[in-house]
């Protein structure tokens, strides 16, 4: 359930309020934790916003990201390379040999292949490695749906395990319920409040009523 919940000003950006809240959220907490964010998020600003702040981050890709590796040996000519080979997520012919590849049998989702690509980087933040994760939906359990391909960027520390990494950013989308829930259950968006102010204590309301209820 929410920790914060606030309303984004005129004078902010999606990334620039969630780095924020983040850094906010880290010193209450006294500890590093491991925090998920949807593919809005899994951009070069937002991963430079969070450089300095004590957190591992497991973000969403698109489909269509592209990523570039670590440079090869400097020739001693000219400025050194930033980027190395690219890496188009949405396309097979650009990707390098997995470092890790395992399959696992989740009794909830079903038969699933992981692999992992180490030393990454978005292109306009190569400071900031990165380790690329593709999740795949081999066998469904118990329906015919079909899942495309769930890609991650982890940052970091100390990576957990591949096995358990994938796992750790399904937890995200109980905030997704959660919205549902205030906007159906709690009635968030219906009334019609005549000030910013009314509807800032209005939304105040919905993480401390879920947290009660």
């Amino acid at each position: 359930m929410p920790l914060k919940h606030e309303r984004l000003t005129r004078f902010e950006t999606p990334n620039s309020k969630a780095a924020f809240q983040l850094k906010q959220i880290t010193r209450e907490l006294g500890k590093r934790p491991l925090a998920a964010y949807d593919r809005g998020y899994g951009n070069a600003k937002f991963v430079q916003a969070t450089e300095k702040i004590d957190a591992d981050l497991l973000l969403r890709l698109a489909s269509n990201r592209c990523v570039w590796g670590i440079p090869g040996t400097y020739k001693g000519r000219g400025a050194p390379c930033k980027h190395g080979d690219k890496f188009k997520l949405n396309d097979p012919e650009t990707w390098p040999v997995a470092i890790e590849t395992l399959e696992v049998k989740d009794p909830k989702v079903g038969r699933v292949k992981v692999m992992r690509w180490s030393g990454f980087h978005f292109l306009q933040s190569p400071n900031r490695v990165m380790e690329i994760i593709r999740v795949e939906v081999m066998k469904l359990v118990g329906r015919n749906r079909k899942f495309q391909p769930l890609w991650l960027a982890w940052l970091g520390q100390t990576m957990p395990a591949l096995e358990d990494l994938w796992q750790k950013y399904l937890r995200r989308f109980a905030l997704e319920h959660w919205y549902r829930f205030a906007k159906q259950r709690l009635y968030w968006t219906q009334p019609q409040l005549s000030s910013t102010r009314a509807a800032e204590r209005w939304s105040d309301l919905m993480p401390l009523l879920t947290w009660q209820l």
